[in-house]
C-alpha cells in the first residue's frame, strides 16, 4: 500500500475531485469583472492549487503574470512544485517561486509564488506591479501583519492606479464579511465565494492527565495506541525546532520506531527535506511538524493528529525592543485546524494534549498580528513606499496611533527617516534589507565601522533569539558570549551554553551573513560593538545616575538596574532589558561615549527656575540626549520672557508688599491715588488701581531677575508719570502728603484702603485748633490718633472739638500727674502749641 495521494501530471487540469471546483465558474465571473473575490475554503478543498490554475487557463481578461502569495517559504515551495507538476512543466518555467535566499522563475513564468515578504519587497521596488495581472493572498485567516500590509498596498494600487489589476483572497477560516466590507470602500463591491470542502468526522479526545508531563513524553504515552487504532500518517504539532527534535530522539528509543517513517516539517529546512515530508512512501509516517502543517500544507494520507495545542508565536518583546517567538497557547480555531486535518481522507482520530476543561478557556480566535506586534517594520516599509500618511492607508485593522507613533520615534532616533516621513539614506539602505529595523540599523552600522560580519551576525542573533547561557542569571559580557558563539559553531560543545538555543542562534547568525553577502574574519572590538549597537538603540542609552552605582536612568525616563555589570561606564547602551518591577534589569549593556551619540538627538537647553533663598531666577545649562539629561551647569540668568514670567510668578502673591518695602513714598502715592479717584470723582484723575500697579511689576519683570532688583525699580517715578503737571498739583493739593500742625511740625498723613486716612500727633502740637483737619476739599476728615509723651494713642478721634469739650479733662488730669514737666494747659483752645510737649520757657 502506497501512504499518499501521489502527484501526477495532468494537462488538462482534472478540477472534479477537489471541493473548491465548484466555486470557479463564480470565482472566474468576478475576476472578469475586475471585482475582488473573496473565497473561503477549508484546508484541503484545493483552493491553493485549483484557483491559479483555473485562472492561467481561463484567462479571465489577465494581463500579466498571476502572484500567489503564501505566508510560508515551506507552503510557497510545496505549492510551486505542486503546481508544476499538475502543469506538467519543469519547476522554474510556467510556474515557478521566490522565497528568501532561493529563487526558480524565468521570463516565461505564469505563475509566481510569492511569500509575503517578497511581495512586500517587491511593491517597494515596482510600486505598481507592472507586469502582474492578478495578486492571490491565500491563507489571509493567518492575519499576519505582512498580510494586511500586502492587502492594503494591493488595494491602494488597484483603487488609485491600476483598476485592471485582480486580487483574489483566500481563506480557511476567515469571516468573509469584514473583508466585503473594506472592499465596498471602493466601486466594485467584493464577490464573497465558500466551498464547504469534504471532511470526514473526526474524534476528538483529551488527555487530561497528561499534562503535567514533558511534552515528549506526552507524545511517546499517546503514539503508540494511535498507530494501533488507525492505518494512515500521523502528524503531530508541536511548538518548535527544538521539541520536534526532543520528540524524535524519544521514538527512536522505543521500538515501535521500526513500524514508521519519523519525518521533521518547520519553516526552515531545505526544500529537498520538505519535499520528502509530502512524498508517497510505502511506510507510515510520522510527521513531527511547527503550526506550518496547521493549513498552508497539506499532507496527504494523514489519519490521525495529536495536538501539543502550543505554537511558537512572533510577539513583541520589549526586553530587546524587537519581535521574538515566544511560547503560546493556540485558540480554539487554530485546535479545530489542526483536527481537521485527520479527517480529509477517512474517519480520522485527534488527541490534544490538554485537558477538556481549559481547552474551553482558551481564546476562540487567533487576533490580527497587527493588534499586538511591533510596527517599526511596517512603517519603514510603508516609507520605502511613499506613504506618509499611515492612518490614510487603507487598513483591514487599523494599527493603534500609539504602536504608529512609537515606530516613527524609533525610526526618527534611527535616522531612517526625516521628519517629512522620508527616507535617509540609511533608512534607504535598511529597507533593502530584510531584518527588522534594529537588526538592519544595527548590520549597516557594524559594516560601516569595520566590525567583522561573523561577530557582528552572531551579536544581533544573541539579541533577537532566546540566550544560549544555561545561567542567565550570571550574565556575562557580549564579547566573552560572542567567542563563546564562535567557538560552538566551529565544533566546541563545551562550555556552559544551552546545545538548542545555541544552535538557533548560530542558524539566525548564517542567515544575517547570507543577507549581508559578506562574510570576514576577525575579532570585534568592545568599541566598534557599542557603537553599531548605539545606532539601533537609539532609544536604549542610558545614564549612570551616582558614579559607581548600579542603577540608572534611560532615555524615556525609566529606571535602569545593571544586573552583575557595575563596571559599566556612566554612558551606556543596554540591549536586553528584562522590564520587571520598579527598575527595569539590565542583562546587556555596552559602555558608550558622548561623542558617539547621534547630533540630530542631540539638544542644548537653558533652564530657568525661582530659586526662594536667592529671592531670584536662576539658569542653568542642560545637555540632553533625546529627552535623557546628560549634563547640567549654571549659567548667567539674562532677562527674558522665560525669566519674568517666573518672576512675576513668585512675586505676584505679596507685589504689594513688595511696593511697600521697596519704596514708603511710592506704595503711599498707589494707595493716595486710589482714594483721591474715589472721593474726587470729577477731579478725572489717573487711577493707579490693582490693574494699573500689576502692569508695571510685570514691565519692571522684563529686565529683571531678582526680587532685590524690583525692590530698587523706579516704582515712584513710574506711578507719577502718569500725571501731567497740573495733574500732579491737584493731587497734593488734595490728598496731599503730609499735614502742618499749630506746632510748626509737618506731619506724614497715613492713607489706607481699609480705614480713614490719620496722623499720629502728640496732644500738645495741637492746642490752638478747634475742628478736625480734612482734605479733598472738605470731604474727607483725617482722623487724629492723639498720643501721650510716651508716644502712645491717648485717645483715636476725627472730632476735635469734642475732645477738647469733653474728654480733654479727664485726659490733662491722668497725664498731668504722670508728666508733670509737659504742658497740659486748662484751655488748649488758647495755649501755644508746642512741637516737643514741654512747658514753654520764658516769664
Amino acid at each position: 500500500m502506497q501512504w499518499g495521494l501521489g502527484l501526477h501530471s495532468v494537462n488538462p487540469i482534472d478540477t472534479h475531485d477537489l471541493p473548491v471546483a465548484d466555486c470557479l465558474p463564480a470565482i472566474l465571473e468576478g475576476v472578469s469583472a475586475s471585482k475582488p473575490v473573496v473565497l473561503k475554503a477549508p484546508p484541503g478543498a484545493g483552493k491553493t492549487t485549483l484557483v491559479p490554475l483555473a485562472l492561467m487557463q481561463s484567462g479571465a481578461a489577465i494581463e500579466g503574470q498571476i502572484l500567489l502569495i503564501q505566508p510560508r517559504r515551506l507552503a510557497a515551495r510545496a505549492a510551486a512544485i505542486r503546481l508544476s507538476e499538475i502543469v506538467g512543466s519543469p519547476l522554474g518555467q510556467t510556474v515557478g517561486y521566490h522565497v528568501r535566499f532561493d529563487r526558480r522563475a524565468c521570463a516565461d513564468t505564469q505563475i509566481l509564488v510569492l511569500t509575503t515578504g517578497m511581495l512586500l519587497r517587491r511593491l517597494t521596488d515596482d510600486p505598481l506591479l507592472e507586469s502582474v495581472g492578478c495578486v492571490i493572498l491565500d491563507e489571509f485567516h493567518e492575519r499576519s501583519l505582512e498580510l494586511d500590509l500586502s492587502l492594503g498596498m494591493i488595494e491602494r494600487v488597484r483603487t488609485t492606479l491600476r483598476p485592471e489589476l485582480k486580487l483574489v483572497v483566500m481563506s480557511a477560516t476567515l469571516d468573509a464579511e469584514p473583508l466585503v466590507k473594506f472592499f465596498a470602500q471602493s466601486d466594485l463591491a467584493a464577490v464573497a465565494v465558500e466551498s464547504q470542502g469534504r471532511e470526514y468526522p473526526v474524534d476528538v479526545q483529551y488527555a487530561p492527565s497528561l499534562a503535567q508531563q514533558p511534552i515528549d513524553e506526552r507524545v511517546i504515552d499517546v503514539l503508540p495506541r494511535i498507530l494501533r487504532q488507525t492505518r494512515g500518517h500521523v502528524l503531530v504539532f508541536l511548538p518548535g525546532v527544538g521539541e520536534i527534535r526532543r520528540v524524535h530522539r524519544a521514538i527512536e528509543r522505543h521500538a515501535f520506531a521500526s513500524e514508521c517513517l519519523v519525518c521533521e516539517l518547520y519553516g526552515e529546512m531545505s526544500s529537498s527535506d520538505q519535499d520528502a515530508v509530502v512524498r508517497v512512501s510505502n511506510k507510515r509516517k510520522v510527521i513531527l511538524s511547527t503550526n506550518v502543517a496547521e493549513t498552508s500544507v497539506t499532507i496527504p494520507g494523514v489519519t490521525a493528529v495529536i495536538d501539543s495545542g502550543m505554537a511558537r508565536v512572533m510577539t513583541f518583546r520589549p526586553q530587546v525592543g524587537m519581535p521574538r517567538l515566544t511560547l503560546q497557547p493556540i485558540s480554539q480555531a487554530s485546535a479545530e485546524q489542526r483536527a481537521g486535518r485527520a479527517g480529509r481522507t477517512e474517519p480520522g482520530i485527534c488527541v490534544r494534549l490538554w485537558p477538556q476543561a481549559a481547552h474551553r478557556s482558551r481564546r476562540e480566535n487567533d487576533c490580527p498580528e497587527i493588534e499586538q506586534a511591533d510596527f517599526s517594520s511596517a512603517a519603514l516599509l510603508l516609507a520605502a513606499w511613499g506613504e506618509r500618511d499611515t492612518f490614510a492607508f487603507p487598513w483591514l485593522t487599523p494599527p493603534s496611533r500609539q504602536s504608529v507613533e512609537q515606530a516613527a520615534r524609533l525610526l526618527l532616533r534611527m535616522d531612517a527617516i526625516n521628519e517629512g516621513v522620508y527616507l535617509t539614506s540609511i533608512g534607504k539602505r535598511m529597507s533593502k534589507l530584510p531584518l527588522h529595523p534594529r537588526i538592519a540599523r544595527f548590520m549597516i552600522a557594524a559594516e560601516d565601522s569595520n566590525v567583522p560580519m561573523q561577530d557582528a551576525a552572531i551579536a544581533a542573533a544573541l539579541l533577537s533569539e532566546r540566550s544560549p547561557l544555561a545561567n542567565r542569571s550570571a550574565t556575562r559580557d557580549l564579547i566573552d558570549q560572542i567567542d563563546a558563539m564562535k567557538r560552538f559553531i566551529d565544533g566546541d560543545k563545551r562550555g556552559d551554553l544551552l546545545v538548542s538555543a545555541a544552535k538557533q542562534v548560530s542558524r539566525v547568525a548564517k542567515q544575517l551573513l547570507r543577507t549581508m553577502r559578506k562574510k570576514d574574519t576577525g575579532k570585534a572590538t568592545p568599541t566598534a560593538l557599542s557603537k553599531a549597537f548605539l545606532a539601533a538603540y537609539p532609544d536604549r542609552v542610558t545614564k549612570r545616575r551616582e558614579a559607581s552605582s548600579g542603577k540608572g536612568v534611560m532615555v524615556g525616563g525609566r529606571g535602569v538596574e545593571f544586573q552583575g555589570q557595575n563596571g559599566v561606564s556612566d554612558l551606556c547602551v543596554c540591549m536586553d532589558v528584562d522590564d520587571k518591577g520598579t527598575d527595569a534589569i539590565a542583562r546587556i549593556a555596552l559602555p558608550i561615549e558622548p561623542s558617539w551619540l547621534c547630533e540630530h538627538l542631540m539638544k542644548r537647553a537653558d533652564q530657568h527656575v525661582y530659586d526662594p533663598s536667592r529671592e531670584a531666577v536662576i539658569a542653568r545649562r542642560r545637555e540632553y540626549y533625546d529627552d535623557l539629561l546628560l549634563n547640567e551647569s549654571p549659567i548667567q540668568c539674562e532677562p527674558s520672557e522665560a525669566v519674568a514670567a517666573l518672576l512675576y510668578e513668585a512675586i505676584y502673591p505679596k507685589r504689594m508688599e513688595l511696593i511697600g518695602a521697596a519704596n514708603r513714598e511710592a506704595f503711599e502715592f498707589f494707595v493716595r491715588s486710589n482714594l483721591l479717584a474715589r472721593w474726587m470723582p470729577d477731579l478725572d484723575l489717573p487711577r493707579l488701581d490693582d490693574e494699573a500697579a500689576d502692569q508695571v511689576l510685570r514691565d519692571f519683570c522684563q529686565t529683571r531677575t531678582s526680587i532685590n532688583q524690583l525692590r530698587s525699580a523706579p516704582w515712584l517715578a513710574i506711578f507719577k508719570s502718569k500725571f501731567d503737571y497740573g495733574q500732579l498739583q491737584q493731587f497734593e493739593r488734595f490728598a496731599p502728603q503730609r499735614l502742618t500742625v499749630p506746632s510748626g511740625n509737618s506731619i506724614r498723613i497715613e492713607y489706607s484702603d481699609s480705614s480713614p486716612p490719620s496722623i499720629a500727633v502728640r496732644i500738645q502740637e495741637l492746642f490752638g485748633w478747634t475742628r478736625t483737619p480734612t482734605i479733598a476739599g472738605g470731604k474727607v476728615a483725617i482722623q487724629l490718633h492723639l498720643l501721650g509723651p510716651n508716644h502712645r494713642p491717648q485717645q483715636i478721634t476725627d472730632d476735635l472739638e469734642s475732645f477738647w469739650k469733653n474728654t480733654y479733662v479727664s485726659v490733662r488730669k491722668d497725664l498731668r500727674r504722670r508728666y508733670p514737666k509737659h504742658h497740659w494747659p486748662e484751655d488748649p483752645l488758647s495755649a501755644k502749641a508746642t512741637h516737643n510737649g514741654l512747658k514753654p520757657k520764658g516769664p
